[in-house]
This record gives C-alpha cells, sequence and structure tokens, in this order.
C-alpha cells in the first residue's frame, strides 16, 4: 500500500449471497483532496462509505488509512484514527444547543480539550454566532453545517459524505461546498462526497469515481470524466 495516500481501499467487495452490493472497488484519497463519487441509487455509493469506515464487513479487499492496514478495525476504532463520515440525515439533536452537542461529539472522541475543539469547528463552519442556541432553531442548511461539524470534531484526516447536501436550496448548496473546499485546505482534510448535484460534484472535486452496479466504470479527472461518453449518457445528459 502506498503510504502518501490519506486513503486507499483496495479490491473492496461486499457479497451477500448471489448479490454483489460491491464487485472489487480500489479508490484511493491524496491529502487534502476532495473525490466526489456519483452513479445511480443502488449503485452502492453508500455502501462503500459503510465499508470503508467499518460499518459493513468485507468480503475481500483492505482499507489503508495513512498508509496502515485498519480492515480489521469497528468503525469506532476506525474514527479514533482519524477516519470520519456524516449521514443522508442529519445526526444533530433539535433541542441542545449547538456547542453542547459539538462538545460532547469532542468529549467523546477523548479529545483533551474539547471546548477549544468545538469552538474551532463551529468558527470554521461560521456556526459559533449560534452556538447558544437550539437545533432546532436553525435553519435546515445551518442545520447541515452543524452535521458537519459533528463529523469534524477532533481533526479527522479522512471525512466521508453521503449527500450533505440533500434537500438544501441551491444557494445553501453551493455556500456547504464553499465551506468544505476551504476545509481540505486548510485543515487538510480528504474527502470523499457522494452527492447528487453535479454542479457542487464537478465544481469542487479533484477527481471524480463514477459507480455503477457495485463497480467503479470510470475514475479520473472532472474535466475528463465529465467528456467520457458512457457517463455523459448515463447520468450527465445534455447537462453535461
Amino acid at each position: 500500500m502506498n503510504p502518501s495516500y490519506a486513503l486507499q481501499a483496495e479490491d473492496v467487495a461486499i457479497h451477500y449471497g448471489g448479490v454483489k452490493a460491491l464487485d472489487g472497488v480500489s479508490l484511493t484519497l491524496e491529502p487534502g483532496q476532495i473525490r466526489g463519487l456519483i452513479g445511480p441509487n443502488g449503485a452502492g455509493k453508500s455502501t462503500v462509505i459503510d465499508a470503508i469506515t467499518g460499518r459493513r464487513r468485507l468480503t475481500r479487499g483492505t482499507v489503508h488509512l495513512k498508509g496502515q492496514d485498519v480492515s480489521a478495525l469497528g468503525a469506532t476504532e476506525r474514527r479514533q484514527r482519524g477516519l470520519s463520515r456524516s449521514f443522508q440525515r442529519t445526526s444533530v439533536f433539535s433541542q441542545m444547543p449547538v456547542r453542547k452537542q459539538v462538545e460532547l461529539a469532542s468529549h467523546k472522541m477523548g479529545v483533551a480539550d474539547s471546548q477549544a475543539d468545538a469552538d474551532a469547528v463551529l468558527r470554521e463552519l461560521e456556526l459559533l454566532d449560534l452556538a447558544d442556541i437550539t437545533a432546532d432553531e436553525l435553519g435546515y442548511g445551518e442545520q447541515r453545517r452543524l452535521d458537519l461539524a459533528l463529523a469534524l470534531v477532533g481533526r479527522p484526516g479522512v471525512l466521508l459524505l453521503d449527500e450533505p447536501m440533500a434537500g438544501l436550496s441551491v444557494k445553501e448548496s453551493h455556500d456547504l461546498a464553499r465551506h468544505l473546499k476551504a476545509l481540505t485546505s486548510r485543515w487538510e482534510v480528504s474527502v470523499l462526497l457522494v452527492e447528487h448535484d453535479m454542479d457542487v460534484v464537478f465544481g469542487i472535486s479533484d477527481a471524480v469515481t463514477v459507480f455503477e452496479l457495485g463497480r467503479v466504470i470510470a475514475s479520473g479527472e472532472p474535466a475528463a470524466v465529465r467528456a467520457n461518453p458512457r457517463v455523459r449518457e448515463a447520468y450527465l445528459g445534455s447537462a453535461a
């Protein structure tokens, strides 16, 4: 395995009897890179995030984090080693103040100064001025940013995001995308982004991988993937 990669998944497969949810998927993340992951519903995008983060047992394959094999570790251990994720549905607590829930997440991660860690994350995502209100007082776009804040406590090196723009307006999506792009630069976070918003994916990704039926059918720089005839016909249409 290449220790220069922040993340390297090699020949990852998850089979359920005769059903191949993932079938030999390989992908990498370089330090500070955003890799977009696109494909139709049921292609296996969320499954590969589950596989990488340890939420599903591999039929075969390996996952390396900064050159270290973490394939045998559970989800909690991988998180402690700097591999974090978000889910399609927000995980915020509606009746709890913003800062409090980020501090609790930081404390659970074992961060020595959870208050400083929480404030740094909230400041980065422009939520510090809203730190003392409850989450249900936030707009939906702000709740999505709070969800991202919870994934960022402890400064993980690798962040896997499962449709973080779901339900957002165009402006809110672009705002969140801007925050993601800034994070990769300032905090050197590597991001695997599963997202249906093609404008966002091709706008902020350094590389794009395309899934179909549990396999990678195209991968490379955004312009090359966008120009791929199979990708254009299947997923991008005339908008390509």
